[in-house]
């Protein structure tokens, strides 16, 4: 699960619903001083949100970019069907993944997060038109590794059996315990208390619909090497859901930029906002 540093917007980002042709959305819209000189759409992974993004808001905004994370359908604070996973198909979300950037005015980079990688894939593929490039953030060419394949089983059962809260406690009961201060306090308390809300947010039927997606998502990139828009592959040095290796071995199918980020894992957007930044704005500097 994702941790972003913070869930309190800093300065300068309002929160609001985006309204679409296929409903509202939840996001968090950054935008700089005076004309922006670009848009970005910034999609999460699974059981993440639009607050993944907080920490590359300000420094994006600084060179120009007007940055909107969204919280997909089912997600956090968008609302979604909770026993429907029909509604959670890949081309639905694609389907939102369209109507978020038409609402948005402009052509849009877009940037996908693990599993919302695949469907900015799904989106590009549906209608590249809407967009200036595609950014996969730790996200790869097909299903998951086998180990996050039996996580995400091992989720998908409870959900099928327990509640939101029960799956919950279960998976913090998993966890090794917290690192207290001197006091004997857990540091992370409100950041806990913020991670059980957006949890429990989230729709079940969701979690369970695109977490098969994650398990058996077909090799698209052939697919989507076809398509003549700019992509960028970027990940952190180390990853277990998709290994290094086949990253760089994506990013040379695209011919897409490639970009490793240093001291960061799966979450370069929290592990190591700076660079991450720093990398996007080199690439949309060079495909406005």
């Amino acid at each position: 699960m994702s941790r972003p540093p913070s869930f309190i917007p800093p300065a300068g980002v309002r929160a609001y619903r985006l309204p679409t042709a296929r409903g509202e959305f939840a996001v968090l819209d950054a935008a700089p001083q005076g004309q922006p000189k670009g848009t970005a759409l910034l999609l999460p992974g699974f059981t993440g949100s639009k607050e993944d993004f907080i920490a590359l808001h300000e420094p994006l905004a600084r060179e120009g970019y007007r940055t909107v994370a969204v919280d997909g359908r089912g997600q956090f604070e968008t609302g979604g069907p909770k026993d429907d996973e029909s509604a959670y198909a890949q081309g639905e979300l694609a389907q939102d993944v369209l109507a978020q950037a038409t609402a948005l005015g402009t052509p849009v980079h877009l940037l996908g997060h693990s599993l919302g990688g695949q469907i900015s894939r799904a989106a590009v593929l549906l209608d590249p038109a809407p967009f200036l490039s595609l950014t996969l953030m730790a996200s790869g060419p097909a299903q998951i590794s086998v180990s996050q394949q039996q996580r995400v089983k091992l989720l998908r059962d409870a959900l099928a059996v327990m509640s939101m809260a029960e799956v919950w406690e279960a998976m913090r009961s998993m966890e090794p315990p917290e690192e207290t201060d001197a006091g004997g306090l857990d540091p992370g308390l409100d950041d806990l208390v913020d991670l059980r809300r957006r949890w429990l947010d989230n729709s079940p039927a969701q979690l369970i619909a695109t977490g098969r997606q994650l398990c058996t998502e077909p090799d698209r990139v052939a697919e989507l090497a076809a398509v003549p828009l700019p992509k960028h592959v970027l990940s952190g040095a180390l990853d277990d859901t998709w290994p290094i290796t086949l990253l760089d071995e994506m990013a040379i199918r695209l011919q897409a930029r490639r970009t490793v980020i240093p001291g960061a894992e799966h979450s370069p957007n929290t592990d190591n906002p700076p660079e991450t930044a720093r990398a996007l704005i080199e690439f949309w500097n060079e495909n406005q």
